[in-house]
């Protein structure tokens, strides 16, 4: 291997941003902190922050995101493993002028995760809440979204993962607790794609879908009306035939 003089390159920093989504009273909300420290300090924000020189990225996502918001991770590979956070990779942000600070290049992470109570702060946040992606990504204006740095963007294509995703795969079943109904599932992909589904239509494909739905035993009726028979997740990773979008 040819030497070479490390001083040669210019430094820069790595963090992880995560992209926290859950569905709390029917609406898809994104976790966001306020910033506690420079820069942006006082505005709202993605959680994350910079990786540390012995750890990999997966390891520091699933660091920051219980410093800064209290949650845990799971290991996406356990689909049973509780009631912790999917985690996945999302995509790589390295615009040289993303941070006034230094060259800082990010590593964005998508989590998902059912209805959870109110977050608490952490690291350099000084509070945390769950916010409407409408809120926070106004159609009208992206750009009137006030989040720090480019937390807009990455949040955006977070968003845009998260819908596209449930489409194909069975990851719509990360944001209901371990038995769910397939009315509290329905709910999950219209608040997720902001669009309402015939039940009936949405009952027999989600049911006769292979792999994705099977029996929990028992019925509950926390949703008011009869009671709803409970299933869980299936063996299935990816949906045959795919729950395709309706056009909006």
């Amino acid at each position: 291997m040819s030497p070479y003089d490390p001083s040669a390159y210019p430094p820069f920093a790595v963090t992880v941003d995560l992209v926290v989504l859950t569905v709390r009273r029917h609406a898809l909300c994104a976790l966001v902190v306020r910033r506690g420290e420079q820069p942006f300090q006082g505005r709202w924000a993605l959680p994350g922050g910079f990786v540390r020189g012995d750890e990999d990225l997966a390891a520091a996502a699933a660091r920051e995101l219980s410093e800064e918001t209290g949650l845990c991770a799971h290991d996406p590979a356990e689909p049973g493993a509780g009631n912790g956070a999917h985690l996945e990779q999302l995509a790589t942000y390295g615009d040289p002028k993303r941070d006034p600070r230094m060259r800082v290049v990010s590593v964005a992470h998508l989590v998902l995760a059912p209805d959870l109570p109110a977050p608490r702060a952490g690291g350099d946040a000084n509070s945390a809440r769950w916010a409407p992606i409408e809120e926070l990504l106004p159609v009208e204006d992206e750009a009137a979204s006030g989040l720090a740095f480019d937390h807009a963007r990455i949040l955006a294509d977070g968003v845009e993962r998260a819908r596209s995703k449930i489409e194909y795969s069975s990851l719509a079943t990360a944001f209901c607790p371990p038995a769910f109904t397939v009315g509290e599932l329905r709910r999950v992909y219209e608040a997720v794609w902001g669009v309402a589904l015939d039940p009936r239509n949405f009952h027999r494909k989600v049911t006769g879908t292979p792999g994705f739905l099977v029996p929990a035993g028992g019925t509950t009726t926390r949703q008011g009306g009869r009671p709803a028979q409970l299933f869980r997740a299936g063996g299935a990773t990816l949906l045959n035939p795919p729950m395709l979008r309706p056009e909006v």
